[in-house]
Formats: structure tokens, C-alpha cells, sequence
């Protein structure tokens, strides 16, 4: 199977985007306001989540234990043992915390999926850092992880994109095949792109399994018009 899965996590994975939950719930007062900086376009989200998370006041048990209160769709392991018994590796490509992201996993049994996410790192005290190691080098994309070059390096010649939002708006044009929810099916109608609708990963499940029985051992990309085009 020539296919690689790449699958965003806040909203996709997770049910609401979990960095806006700590937030909500360690940071000092301003974040919304640099949040409003970030969808106004006046920064990137590389420097957004760097700002957001210098406001964090939590100790490590008290991160943790807030973070395991957050719900994931559970029809996620249900898909990626699909894929796995169909040869296709999974990869979990974040713009959020890879700490909130391996916590999760984790609960849900899926402890071994590489994740590519921002680091979060605990400073002395109760402050954290964000490090950015999967951002454009060349400071073309803003974003703290680019999803485009995390597509690029990856084995497979075939790419699934399984994603809600704006962090996937740039890898969607690039991808094989779009799995879409939320902003991200206005944003490929929008520019053309086809996609196929999903809410649950139970559904995406079926779509998975539809993808499957369409092609062969050494399957072509899928053909545009095969798809929704809104």
C-alpha cells in the first residue's frame, strides 16, 4: 500500500482544540488578545503559541491531571487499526502541544503513533517554554509546525489528510486525498480542492474502507472528480 495517513489533532482527534482549554485555564490574562493578533493575520501561529504559552502558570501534575479531563473521538483507534491492517502508517501532525497530544494518545491506547507537534518544556517553577523543531527553517510558513514540509518528508508517494482547520488549509492543496471537517471543507470548496465530508472518525472509518476497496496493491492518486467539489 502506497499510502501515508497524516491526521491533525485539536478538533480532528480531540473534540475541542485542547490548547485553548489550558489556556482557558493557566494563563494570565492577554491570551485571547494575542490569539486575536494571530486571526486578524498580524502573526503566525509559530509566534502565537510562543507568547500564549510564556503565560502558563501550572505544575506539571496539575497540567497533566487537567489534560486527562479532555475528550478525544474514540472512533480514532478504530481508524488507525484500519490502518495499520492495511499497510498505511499513521502520523499525527500538530500545530498544538505535544505533551496534551502524547498525554491523550496515550489514554486512548495509541501511545506508539509518531507525533510531530510544537514542544512544550517545563521552566523552573510553574512556567513553560514552546519550541518549534518542525517549523520552516527558511521562515516561509509562520506556522510552529509546517505541515507541508512534514508531508514532504515522509516515505510514502501517496498522502491522506485527515484535518479540521486552518493549520491544514496549505497541506490540503498538497494532498492525494482530503478527509474534511469543519473550516476545512469551506476552505476546499473554496479553492477547488476534493474532499470527502466527515464529523466522526467512525465515518472516516467507512470512507477509509471505501478508499480501500477502490484501489489495488499499487494504487493511483484519486481521480479529482471522484470527489466532493463544493
Amino acid at each position: 500500500m502506497n499510502w501515508q495517513a497524516i491526521v491533525d489533532f485539536d478538533g480532528t482527534i480531540s473534540r475541542e482544540d485542547t490548547t485553548d482549554r489550558v489556556l482557558q485555564r493557566f494563563a494570565e490574562p492577554g491570551w485571547e488578545e494575542i490569539e486575536a493578533d494571530w486571526v486578524a493575520g498580524k502573526i503566525g501561529s509559530r509566534e502565537c503559541m510562543q507568547r500564549q504559552v510564556a503565560l502558563l502558570h501550572a505544575s506539571p501534575d496539575v497540567f497533566d491531571t487537567f489534560v486527562s479531563s479532555l475528550a478525544i473521538d474514540w472512533g480514532f483507534a478504530a481508524f488507525v487499526r484500519l490502518c495499520q491492517r492495511a499497510g498505511i502508517p499513521v502520523t499525527v501532525v500538530s500545530d498544538g502541544l505535544d505533551r496534551t497530544i502524547h498525554a491523550l494518545l496515550g489514554r486512548a491506547g495509541l501511545s506508539g503513533l509518531t507525533v510531530v507537534a510544537n514542544h512544550i518544556e517545563q521552566l523552573p517553577g510553574d512556567r513553560w517554554r514552546l519550541t518549534s523543531p518542525h517549523a520552516d527553517p527558511s521562515g516561509g510558513c509562520a506556522s510552529g509546525t509546517c505541515k507541508c514540509r512534514v508531508a514532504s518528508s515522509l516515505s510514502r508517494p501517496l498522502t491522506l489528510l485527515v484535518g479540521d482547520g486552518r493549520s491544514d488549509f496549505c497541506v490540503a492543496g498538497q494532498a492525494d486525498l482530503v478527509f474534511a471537517k469543519k473550516s476545512l471543507i469551506a476552505h476546499c470548496r473554496e479553492n477547488g480542492i476534493g474532499y470527502r465530508p466527515f464529523n466522526t472518525f467512525s465515518e472516516a472509518v467507512g470512507l477509509l474502507e471505501t478508499l480501500l476497496s477502490e484501489t489495488t496493491s499499487e494504487p493511483a492518486a484519486p481521480a479529482r472528480k471522484d470527489m466532493i467539489n463544493g
